[in-house]
């Protein structure tokens, strides 16, 4: 069934409905524009809303990266951002593929079927035209037959009139046959034009209006079958980023999968540990002894004999003299057989005691006024708090070379990381020592090819580079050298301090009764539990070690090599080699160390930072 079997007579409906077609595409054609630039304003939002929240700072200078939290928001972000991009892909495809193919199909759609109607009318004027001339010529020959007619009853009358004379009858009768001859020509040229027409009206019914009225079904057709097409392009161009999104999507899943707390916690621990020993016990410093006060109700609980009472909050705690045997110089201050001096006492806020006291209280005999010892006190408040200070930081710390302004950890990871950028920059300038040396060979050889002088500077810049570079590097090497003892001697301060519970006093005086029998039963057990000698006091800080190697040899848990040389010079530590094949004895737990075993069975700590581990 086609338009112009079934539509014949319907010119004007099919001008309507191809009128209508056509704006139907150009009205698909203005809303994909608009879901254009709402894909395109979408897109532009999400970017804006990514480099709002992407951090400012680069990532190697921003501690919060180190984080998985952190790491899974960026993550997240640049999928966004990867996503935003997909919506300009699809924004771009509707643009090329959509908007501008159907605009300018439409135009062509358009001067198409104003053509075929432009042809439609003139076939209809033409219809007309013969339509009117057959019509003047039936007018005329009706016309003619009437004056004919007229014209022989005129003649006729004349005839049988007695009183006409012979020539008006013979004027009549040759105007009736004049009148009777121009009737048969209007007959002959009104059945002649009547020929025509219905031979032009058959023509124009039969053949060329449906010419044209299948013409615009084939092009209406068409169009319908664009504009379909153009329907498939929507959805085409979002499948196609399907699969994109769908990546971005499981790549935010796979973030949000990456957030460790654990391992963020421990990351925090590497940021910012400090290596600092915890500070020591605060000692009793007793000012009471000078004062020479008679025991009275507001003595503070002084017993009769002189000794200060020493009362805790509900309970009491005995408490050593300043003065014993064991808070001697010789003995307090230095170690096992006068080795490894013994670190200051550090006050409750982690700075050293005043130096107003550097050896405890004075001695009962000094006769230093009590009002004197109280200014002293008083004058020690404030070296305590910029110890304290001293442990956090200041914004006016100067920074130096060896970041020796920096805790001890931190200043070993720092010292650590400048080691290794210099590794590399020394590594490099070997290598294009050698590439040197080898296109200077090459010059000698082959001497159309270049000049062996010319590199010559800068064979010479290289290997003073790589001069200074080796100084750099044994320098970081020092210090950090010092940097690990310094980090490993608080941890066996650390250790030693907690392997044992601190010793107590050696006398307590009596709160009350029944506190002196508490204080009694606490001096027995002191007495069974103290160790006979000095010794106890001052063992060695890496007390745990030692009870570590005596034990039984543990099986190892994997395998490490040495990546750098180090020298096991503080106790328990040992020496390796670079590219030595160690037993993994026991992992890191933080702290910065390792324990290894050697293939000839010593054991101890290194660097973990300078090994390269394989666990079973």
């Amino acid at each position: 069934m086609d338009w112009g079997t079934e539509l014949w007579d319907q010119f004007e409906v099919l001008e309507r409905h191809t009128q209508w077609g056509l704006d139907l595409l150009d009205r698909y054609v203005k809303f994909v524009k608009e879901r254009t630039e709402v894909e395109q304003a979408y897109a532009k939002q999400l970017r804006s809303l990514v480099k709002k929240y992407l951090p400012k700072r680069p990532t190697k200078d921003d501690p919060e990266s180190k984080f998985s939290q952190q790491q899974s928001f960026v993550q997240i972000l640049q999928e966004v951002n990867d996503f935003a991009g997909q919506r300009e892909l699809v924004a771009e495809n509707l643009s090329v593929r959509v908007c501008l193919e159907l605009a300018k199909y439409s135009q062509e759609m358009k001067q198409e079927r104003k053509m075929h109607f432009q042809e439609g009318r003139r076939a209809q004027q033409q219809l007309e035209g013969g339509f009117k001339q057959l019509e003047n010529s039936k007018r005329k020959f009706e016309r003619d037959c009437r004056e004919a007619e007229k014209a022989a009853q005129t003649a006729e009358r004349l005839d049988q009139d007695i009183n006409a004379t012979k020539a008006d009858v013979e004027k009549a009768k040759q105007q009736a046959h004049l009148r009777s001859h121009m009737a048969e020509e209007s007959k002959n040229e009104y059945a002649a034009q009547l020929q025509r027409f219905n031979r032009d009206q058959a023509h124009f019914y039969f053949s060329q209006m449906p010419q044209i009225f299948d013409k615009l079904q084939d092009m209406d057709e068409r169009r319908a079958t664009h504009l379909g097409a153009g329907y498939g392009l929507l959805s085409e161009a979002e499948l196609q980023v399907v699969p994109i999104i769908a990546k971005c999507l499981e790549g935010m899943k796979v973030a949000a999968d990456a957030v460790d707390a654990k391992n963020d916690s421990q990351v925090l621990i590497e940021l910012h540990k400090s290596g600092f020993a915890r500070p020591g016990d605060v000692e009793f410093e007793d000012f009471s002894q000078p004062m020479n006060r008679a025991p009275s109700d507001s003595s503070l609980g002084t017993p009769s004999d002189g000794r200060p009472e020493l009362r805790g909050p509900g309970r009491s705690r005995a408490k050593r003299w300043p003065f014993g045997k064991k808070n001697k110089v010789g003995a307090g201050a230095l170690g096992v057989e006068g080795m490894n001096p013994r670190p200051p006492p550090l006050s409750p806020l982690g700075g050293p005691l005043p130096s107003a006291l550097p050896n405890g209280p004075p001695s009962p005999r000094s006769g230093l006024d009590p009002l004197a010892i109280l200014s002293e006190i008083s004058k020690s408040v404030k070296p305590r708090l910029a110890s304290f200070r001293s442990l956090r930081g200041s914004r006016g710390t100067v920074v130096t070379e060896d970041f020796s302004h920096l805790p001890p950890e931190q200043q070993r990871k720092r010292l650590q990381q400048q080691l290794e950028e210099r590794n590399r920059e020394l590594q490099k300038e070997v290598d294009q020592r050698e590439a040197l040396k080898k296109m200077k060979d090459v010059y000698e050889k082959t001497p159309q090819m270049g000049d062996p002088a010319s590199l010559e500077p800068r064979i010479t810049e290289t290997l003073n580079n790589i001069e200074r570079l080796k100084l750099e590097v044994q320098k970081y090497e020092t210090w950090l050298a010092e940097a690990e003892s310094r980090v490993l001697s608080n941890r066996g301060d650390t250790l030693g301090r907690h392997a044992r519970p601190p010793d107590p006093p050696a006398n307590a005086p009596p709160d009350s009764s029944s506190s002196s029998s508490n204080s009694g039963s606490q001096r027995n057990k002191e007495s069974s539990e103290e160790p006979p000698s000095e010794e106890g006091q001052d063992a060695p800080i890496y007390t745990e070690f030692d009870e570590d190697f005596e034990e039984e040899p543990a099986s190892p848990i994997g395998h490490c090599v040495a990546i750098y040389h180090f020298e096991g010079s503080s106790e328990g530590t040992i020496s390796m080699a670079e590219g030595e094949d160690l037993s993994l004895m026991e992992e890191d737990k933080g702290d910065g160390w390792t324990r290894v075993r050697r293939k000839q069975g010593d054991e101890g700590y290194v660097p973990t930072s300078y090994l390269r581990v394989t666990l079973n």
